[in-house]
Parts: C-alpha cells; structure tokens; sequence
C-alpha cells in the first residue's frame, strides 16, 4: 500500500509538472513576435477544451494562483488573454511576466490572502482592475447604454456547498457576504439585448476585442457569461468558452441571436482594455 501510494504521488508530480511546463512553453511561443491585439491571443485558444473549476484543484489548503491554458472557462480565458496582451503591450515576453499579470487581475489589488481575495463576481472584478488600471468600463447615459443595472449579488454565500473552497473553509462564507454586501447596489448602464443589432451606433461603441459581461436577472448573480466581442459582416459576434460546446469557439451565430435563446440573459456590459 506505501508503495501504491508512493506511485501514485510521483505519478501526480510528474502531472503537475508536464502541466506547468505545457503552460510555460504555450505562454512563451505565444508572446514571441505577437502583436499586442487582444482577439490575437483570444484566438490562440480556440478549440481548448471547456473546464469548470479549473481553479479549485487546491480547494481544501491555502490559496494560490494556478495557471492552467489547456482548459478554460469564461472567466479564466478572459484572464489568459488579457494577461497575455498586458505583457506583450509591456514588452514582457515570459512566463513570469504572464504569472504576475494574472495574479493582478484575479486578486484583490494582485494580493493573495486566501480564498475570499480572490475576485469571484466579475462585478468586482471589472472595479479592481479599473482601480488596478488595467481595464475601463464603457458607461454612457445614452443609446444603446439604456438599461440600468441594479447589482444584487449574495448567491456564493446562500449557497455554500456548491463552492469547494467554502465547504472546505466555512468561516469564509461569512467574508464572502461582506464582499456581496459591498457590491449590492451599485449601478450601471448596460445595453440591453434588444439593442445589440448590427446598427451603425453598436459598431461605434463596441469594439473588436472589448470584453463581453452578458447580465442576467438569475436571484443572486450579477453576470452569466464572459468573452469577446468580433465583429462580422452580418453583426456582432462572442468569442467564449462555451459549455454548451464544450470548448472554446468563436460563436457562428451572432449575439442578437445568441441572447435571445437565453430567457435569462438581459443585455451586455462593456469593458475594455486600456492602451
């Protein structure tokens, strides 16, 4: 049985480290010679299997960053490719330069203090990395930004048990409701979905590689669905991890369309990286 175990742990270590130098070798080659344009590295994953909870491989020890590009889902590949168009735009081109950018965007103020420093509504995620400098939310009081969107968020604390990390660290849930409370009634203008048409005002104001932040009215959320935003003759189109897929595809129907299948799904946020 030791020996099984034995075995078993340095079959793990040799996992882990084929993971990480995957990771490493896709990072490098990607930055070498790129352009700085985000649909460039968004580009680079399609096809990449869709994962949840690719995050919480370490959800009973303490909190730290993993890097996983192999699988994805759409909130880890929008931090992937932001952080890869933050090194290329900053001329650093390696892999430790890619690790510390997508420390800054996943943590609070690109600290790790445990599990509740991580950025888990993508509310605050778009605040800290507006504060952070990386990122600027488009917010006008006119077409098509005609929705306001009143933030009520408190789902990670009503239900604990879906969330590994939690279950496994109960005396988070009570900093999780602090960080909901926080958000709770925060306003922001959003196109709704009736407006994303291909209409000359949209292709003013979204722009090819804007991040998508698709709203919803689920009890407790604030945002269902991330990706990116690509224009196409016959409108605007989302480049996401998608589960319905089950990979990373830029969508062939547009995003009228694609919201529209959606009952819940009540129009987009606009977020853009900063030059």
């Amino acid at each position: 049985m030791k020996r099984l175990l034995i075995l078993c742990l340095l079959s793990l270590s040799g996992l882990l480290s084929w993971a990480q130098n995957a990771d490493s070798v896709f990072v490098v080659n990607t930055l070498r010679g790129a352009s700085a344009d985000v649909l460039f590295f968004a580009r680079q994953f399609l096809g990449a299997p869709y994962v949840a909870h690719t995050l919480e491989v370490n959800a009973a020890g303490d909190e730290r960053l993993v890097v996983n590009t192999r699988e994805l889902d759409c909130t880890t590949l929008v931090e992937n490719v932001v952080a890869l168009t933050l090194c290329a735009r900053n001329n650093e081109r390696d892999y430790a330069a890619f690790r510390k950018y997508l420390r800054q965007l996943r943590y609070r103020q690109g600290v790790i203090k445990g599990y509740p420093s991580r950025l888990h509504y993508f509310t605050d995620w778009i605040e800290d990395n507006t504060q952070m400098g990386f990122v600027s939310e488009i917010q006008q009081q006119t077409a098509p930004f005609s929705s306001l969107q009143t933030v009520k968020v408190d789902y990670m604390s009503r239900h604990p048990e879906s969330y590994a990390a939690l279950k496994a660290h109960p005396q988070f849930v009570a900093d999780i409701a602090a960080q909901e409370k926080a958000l709770t009634g925060r306003r922001y203008h959003f196109i709704p979905k009736y407006l994303v048409k291909n209409t000359k005002m949209m292709r003013q104001v979204v722009r090819d590689g804007d991040i998508i932040a698709i709203t919803c009215n689920k009890p407790g959320l604030d945002i269902a669905h991330l990706g990116f935003a690509v224009w196409r003759r016959d409108g605007l189109h989302l480049l996401n991890a998608s589960q319905l897929h089950h990979r990373v595809v830029e969508e062939t129907m547009t995003l009228d369309k694609y919201l529209k299948k959606h009952p819940t799904h009540t129009g987009i946020r606009i977020i853009r990286l900063n030059d």
